[in-house]
C-alpha cells in the first residue's frame, strides 16, 4: 500500500528555516521531520511512499538521491584514485517516488496529480509536517472494517484548528476546517482513503480539507478514527524546539521504531 505525503507547501509560519528548504526537510534530532514520519509508517510495514513536492522540490529529491551518504560513514581515499569506501551503510526497505506537483498547487490538487502513482488501490495520506504515535496498522484495520471511502485521524489539540462533528457511530457529519473553537476534534492527517476519493477533487485549486472532505462527509463516506494519544504539528519555530526537546530527553512518543 502506498503512503502519500503532502510536502509541497511554502511553510511561511516557520520562515526562519523554510526560506532555505521545504518545511518537511526541517530537521528535528538531526533528521528531517519527513524522515520521522516515514520511519513511523515503515515500522508498521508501509514502505512505499509518494511524496508530493512543490516548494524547493529539488531539496527533497537530492536528499533521497544521496540518502545512503547521509546515513553512512564514508572514507574518501584521494591517494588511491579517489576511492570511496562506505562503512555501515544503512538501507531502508523503502520505495520512494518524489513527484513535483507544482509550486502553487493546493493539497487536493497535489493528490490528484499523483493519481497514476497511486493506482486503483487503498492508499494512505498525511502531511509532511506532523508526527504522531498512532498505531497505523490499527488505523488501517478500522478503515477496512467500516467500508466507507475515507478515514481521517481526529485529534484534540486545542483551539486554533478547524473542527469535526462526529456522531455516536464515529461518522463525520460535518467538516469545518479552520474554525476557531476550543475542545473540538480536528483533522490530524494520517488518513486512509479509497481511490474513488480522488474523484471528489476538481483540480489544482482544490484544497482537500475543504470541498472534497466536506462532500465526503455529506455523502456519509467520511469516518473519524478518534485518537487521544500524542500528535504534534510543526508550524512554528516554537513547535520545532518542543519536538527537539522531546528527542533530547529521550521521551519522543512518535519514535515507535525505537521501542
Amino acid at each position: 500500500m502506498k503512503v502519500v505525503i503532502l510536502a509541497g507547501g511554502f511553510g511561511t509560519r516557520i520562515s526562519e528555516e523554510s526560506h532555505l528548504k521545504p518545511k518537511p526537510m526541517i530537521e528535528i534530532g538531526g533528521q528531517p521531520i519527513l524522515w520521522h514520519i516515514m520511519k513511523s509508517y515503515s515500522h508498521y510495514g508501509f514502505n512505499e511512499f509518494v511524496i508530493c513536492c512543490g516548494y524547493k522540490a529539488q531539496v527533497i529529491k537530492e536528499y533521497f538521491a544521496n540518502y545512503y551518504l547521509h546515513r553512512s560513514d564514508i572514507t574518501y581515499d584521494f591517494a588511491d584514485n579517489n576511492k570511496i569506501i562506505i562503512h555501515n551503510n544503512v538501507a531502508e526497505p523503502w520505495k520512494v517516488s518524489v513527484i513535483d506537483t507544482g509550486l502553487n498547487t493546493m493539497t487536493g490538487g497535489r493528490v490528484k496529480r499523483v493519481r497514476d502513482y497511486i493506482g486503483d488501490e487503498t492508499f494512505m495520506l498525511t502531511y509532511g509536517d506532523g508526527v504522531c504515535d498512532i498505531d497505523i496498522a490499527a488505523l488501517y484495520d478500522f478503515h477496512k472494517q467500516h467500508g466507507k471511502l475515507a478515514t481521517m485521524t481526529a485529534i484534540q489539540p486545542g483551539g486554533r484548528f478547524g473542527t469535526l462533528e462526529i456522531n455516536g457511530q464515529g461518522m463525520v457529519e460535518r467538516f469545518a476546517e479552520k474554525r476557531k473553537e476550543d475542545g473540538g476534534w480536528i483533522n490530524g492527517g494520517y488518513m486512509v482513503l479509497e481511490p474513488q476519493v480522488i474523484d471528489y477533487i476538481d483540480g489544482d485549486a482544490t484544497m482537500f480539507e475543504r470541498e472534497p472532505l466536506e462532500r465526503l462527509g455529506a455523502d456519509g463516506q467520511l469516518m473519524a478514527y478518534q485518537y487521544d494519544g500524542f500528535w504534534q504539528c510543526m508550524d512554528t519555530l516554537r513547535e520545532k524546539l518542543y519536538l527537539e526537546e522531546l528527542l533530547e530527553k529521550g521521551t519522543a512518543p512518535w519514535k515507535v521504531w525505537d521501542k
